[in-house]
């Protein structure tokens, strides 16, 4: 609860910050940052990540439109999944979770104990307009590494990436046509989904939780579980 109430309070604090200045007209405050931490977290298997849920599968394309089952990238292999739009500029949002996730990768790769052990997987919320090309050029930018399994995905249509987002519990707001179907899902909620390699979310990352050295523990720990 200590650790919950620093870290909400700290990223209060950096929103309100970043709101002031544009209300004012300041400069621009530049990248987001994480929280600072006003803790110090527990060390990697000091402790034990609950078991939230499994994760049901579903079929998403990757970016060469090849057809991927979400159960064969949440298993096998420690998964940190997260949702995302390749156009999204909210500094809170998408480019912030993707930098929190390259320095985390830098993290894990660096850690030669958790080598092939742990991949990220990231899916779009708006398949209308994140084709597998287009998906596929967003990814350029962040798999840099070859020796680490960092997937970008997207689904055929909206009505089929409903379901995932229900069962994960990812909040987003839908766009309706005239007709009452599902055009777009936006407007998300940043989350990130802990998942250990038997297929099951063990911890769930809000904004004010993204801190890479939490998150490295805690996919240490996950490893140790593992043995």
């Amino acid at each position: 609860m200590r650790r919950a109430v620093a870290a909400g309070a700290a990223m209060a604090g950096a929103i309100l910050s970043l709101a002031a200045g544009v209300a004012g007209g300041t400069e621009d405050p530049g990248k987001a940052a994480a929280p600072r931490m006003e803790f110090i977290p527990p060390p990697a298997g000091s402790y034990k990540l609950q078991r939230i849920q499994p994760v049901s599968d579903a079929v998403f394309l990757d970016g060469a439109g090849h057809a991927v089952r979400l159960s064969a990238l949440t298993q096998g292999k420690i998964t940190l999944l997260t949702f995302f739009y390749t156009y999204c500029v909210d500094p809170l949002g998408c480019p912030f979770a993707h930098t929190t996730l390259a320095d985390l990768r830098d993290r894990v790769t660096r850690d030669r104990a958790l080598a092939g052990r742990v991949r990220f997987v990231s899916v779009s919320l708006d398949p209308s307009h994140d084709t597998p090309a287009a998906v596929a050029s967003y990814s350029r930018g962040f798999t840099v590494d070859p020796q680490f399994e960092w997937r970008f995905l997207t689904a055929r249509r909206v009505p089929e990436l409903l379901p995932v987002l229900d069962d994960f519990g990812q909040d987003v707001s839908v766009d309706i046509d005239e007709h009452g179907r599902a055009t777009r899902a936006l407007h998300h909620m940043l989350k990130m989904f802990l998942i250990d390699a038997q297929g099951e979310v063990r911890e769930i990352y809000t904004l004010a939780f993204l801190q890479p050295q939490v998150m490295f523990n805690d996919i240490k720990t996950l490893a140790l579980e593992a043995g």
